[in-house]
């Protein structure tokens, strides 16, 4: 290192103090470690009673955050809307998956489609609103037009262009499948339908159940300050978390019958709900049934049940250390006279999801610290978790194995 390098570095350790030099000092040692080194420096094939947790540079290198995009995320069916806001010809739903602008639209023919939202032309987002009804889609920046089918119609101001060919210039399409009351898109067009990703015995279980009938109320959003598979493996942990975090959630649970069942991409945590007089009243008010059930279907949506209630998580990478977590409240009855019971069921949500807030960025934390790098699983507990990460290697395999598509590590 030359003198004025090293100049440098003195002067960024000094001005960040101790805590920023071991933040410095482990992402040099990331970058001198290739992606195809990280990603396989995790052993996917040990048992659960002998894993361990991806090492902590998964959930620091901005590189490992690209690859989860262009594999795990575009690779996999993502959830992105409500049937109910597709329903008629013209409505349409905008999102973004892998950080890529997607919008799905109903035909005239009834069909629903899936498109990159962005314009041939100059690349803006052809339609900028969250959701709406149109006869047309065009874009604001030149007003280039769509019809619903994606194929390119109207070209403004475009005469005299040579070699143009408007036929091979329509919106480019992206699988789009329905499952139950929710859309889903996925990005590659390789790869198992909707109905072969989640499986007949997922899919089974959620047609046996009431999911289907329930009626969505509101939508809320939370921004944490940790990578976005803290959150998951928070999720995931076999309610491991739950008697010393959620006081509440705990108070009606019976922890020693609480099991976990995992299937090919999904897994699904179940509790007895008992209640006695030392039940939070404000949980067991709003949670009410037999059972709550908790699934988790591979990459980041969970879906928790509860007789007549149930919200939906969807988790979005932001940044490699901040994510965003979408909740979806649904209910029975979403009748007037039901609002002040279903909004008091939120509140609970609320609490819950600000409880698992501070633990999650307190993880996100302490996996800096020079002293960590990997922990083991509780083999009671922990077999979603397990799941969880095999499946990421497996994905995070194939983006370095795929030199056609990927850039080389």
């Amino acid at each position: 290192m030359t003198i004025a390098a090293e100049s440098r570095l003195w002067f960024v350790v000094m001005f960040v103090g101790q805590g920023g030099l071991i933040g410095i000092s482990r992402q040099f040692h990331f970058m001198a470690a290739s992606v195809r080194e990280i990603v396989e420096s995790y052993n996917p094939d040990a048992p659960l009673a002998e894993a361990c947790t991806p090492p902590v540079s998964w959930y620091f290198d901005q590189r490992i955050l690209e690859l989860e995009r262009k594999t795990v995320f575009s690779c996999s069916w993502q959830m992105v809307g409500r049937v109910e806001q597709i329903r008629e010809p013209g409505q349409y739903i905008t999102c973004e998956v892998a950080g890529e602008p997607i919008l799905v639209v109903r035909g005239n023919d009834g069909v629903l489609r899936g498109f990159f939202n962005v314009c041939r032309h100059h690349a803006a987002a052809v339609m900028t609103n969250p959701e709406g009804r149109t006869e047309t889609l065009r874009c604001p920046y030149h007003g280039w037009t769509y019809n619903l089918d994606g194929a390119l119609v109207l070209t403004p101001e475009f005469g005299g262009v040579r070699d143009f060919d408007r036929s091979a210039n329509g919106l480019i399409p992206v699988e789009t499948a329905i499952s139950e009351n929710w859309v889903f898109v996925k990005l590659i067009s390789e790869g198992p339908s909707l109905e072969d990703f989640l499986g007949a015995d997922l899919t089974g279980q959620i047609r046996r159940s009431s999911l289907g009938k329930l009626h969505w109320m509101e939508r809320r959003a939370y921004t944490l300050n940790c990578n976005w598979k803290v959150f998951v493996d928070n999720y995931l942990d076999g309610g491991y978390h739950v008697p010393h975090l959620h006081r509440g959630l705990s108070s009606i649970f019976d922890a020693a019958k609480y099991t976990i069942e995992t299937g090919e991409r999904f897994c699904l945590q179940s509790s007895p709900i008992s209640t006695d007089d030392k039940t939070d009243a404000q949980t067991a008010a709003a949670r009410k049934g037999d059972r709550a059930l908790y699934y988790w279907i591979y990459p980041n949506l969970m879906i928790n049940y509860y007789e007549g209630v149930m919200d939906t998580n969807l988790v979005y990478p932001r940044g490699i250390d901040r994510t965003e977590v979408i909740f979806n409240f649904y209910f029975a009855d979403n009748s007037a006279s039901a609002q002040e019971r279903n909004l008091a069921s939120i509140a609970v949500s609320e609490r819950i999801q600000a409880e698992d807030v501070a633990i999650c960025e307190s993880v996100q934390h302490g996996l800096a610290s020079r002293t960590y790098n990997t922990g083991r699983l509780s083999l009671r507990r922990e077999a979603g978790e397990h799941l969880f990460h095999r499946l990421l290697y497996v994905d995070l395999k194939s983006g370095l194995s795929n030199e056609g598509s990927y850039p080389p590590y």
